[in-house]
């Protein structure tokens, strides 16, 4: 399959090259850059060297990469994806977009939260969290991949929505993140001497994956859930702990919390089940497409806490695109993601 990347240079998309390097079934035939155009990737990413010798073009020249591509890989900032989606339209090619413009169904929503106009509604696409909506994604010509926090809390309380053991308006996520979920461009507050030694949380009440999150668990439950969502920066590169907490329905009793994830989760290759009582952790799935998960229950407040911990730049992002990808193409969906994470 010919593949193109679009949004080459943010950690997402070189994340994307790494991957698509080894995978069987791919052949990367355009890079871009708006702001690096004309020059060589393994510049700019010299872990690349003597892998892609190839140079960023511009999307001015959208139309004849959608005519060579038989899947475009978006990494663009929300708002950039739905004009490429509109230009491509009438064409055969594929989508599946990293960033937010085709991860809500409804449009309204992404532009309350997003405050830019969508401008491209009318679009057919499906969420790209490949676990939950798997037979969607197989047909899909666009693909909304889930966000980085979004794919650690979705699929840490995906089992309890769906077979209705919390109360979905209890749910509350802590969660954490390393720098790279911020993205390459330079910030004071990713600045060095800001992180090190240091932790924090931000968007406090307000974080755009909030609805995200909202959106799934109304969609597994059957019922309308409103979250509280923190997260946090930690002074590491890769990595996200989702700590996720509900209050459980009365009468449901720890085994059946362990059925509900062995129920859905039990075949999944790249979600591994640490199991009730354990301790999941971000160095255990760094450079890999794992999500680990573990539960507790507290039973003097009846609740249930959920750590989920995956890698931000592959399980949330571009490893999960390629995941939508194979299975979307029929491939193994193991293809181009089946490694061990690195260690330590």
């Amino acid at each position: 399959m010919k593949v193109s990347v679009l949004g080459a240079t943010g950690y997402a998309g070189a994340e994307l090259l790494r991957i698509l390097y080894n995978h069987p079934e791919a052949e990367v035939v355009h890079i871009t850059s708006e702001s690096h155009t004309g020059e060589k990737i393994a510049d700019l990413y010299p872990h690349l060297r003597g892998l892609y010798d190839m140079t960023l073009e511009s999307m001015k020249e959208i139309e004849a990469i959608g005519d060579d591509s038989d899947f475009v890989f978006i990494g663009l900032p929300h708002g950039h994806a739905m004009e490429v989606g509109r230009a491509m339209a009438g064409k055969p090619v594929r989508i599946i977009d990293l960033g937010a413009d085709y991860r809500f169904a409804d449009t309204s929503v992404y532009e309350a939260w997003y405050h830019v106009p969508h401008t491209h509604p009318e679009a057919e696409r499906v969420y790209g969290l490949a676990e939950l909506y798997r037979e969607e994604i197989r047909n899909a010509k666009i693909i909304g991949n889930a966000g980085c926090f979004t794919t650690a809390s979705i699929l840490a309380l995906a089992p309890l929505a769906k077979q209705h053991l919390v109360d979905v308006n209890t749910i509350i996520v802590d969660a954490k993140s390393g720098v790279s979920g911020a993205g390459r461009s330079a910030k004071q507050a990713n600045h060095f001497p800001e992180l090190y030694d240091n932790f924090r949380a931000y968007n406090v009440a307000g974080h755009r994956h909030t609805p995200e999150i909202e959106q799934a668990i109304t969609d597994l439950s059957g019922e309308k859930s409103i979250i509280n969502f923190t997260p946090h920066l930690v002074p590491m590169s890769r990595g996200i702990l989702a700590t996720c907490y509900a209050r459980l329905r009365d009468g449901i009793a720890s085994e059946l919390v362990d059925a509900a994830y062995e129920k859905l989760y039990g075949k999944e290759h790249f979600i591994r089940l640490l199991g009730r009582g354990a301790y999941p952790s971000t160095k255990d799935v760094r450079g890999s497409n794992f999500c680990d998960i573990a539960w507790h229950i507290d039973p003097r407040t009846n609740r249930v806490i959920v750590l989920s911990a995956i890698d931000n730049l592959v399980k949330g992002a571009a490893g999960q695109a390629v995941q939508n990808f194979n299975i979307a193409c029929g491939f193994d969906e193991t293809a181009g993601l089946d490694y061990v994470p690195m260690y330590p």
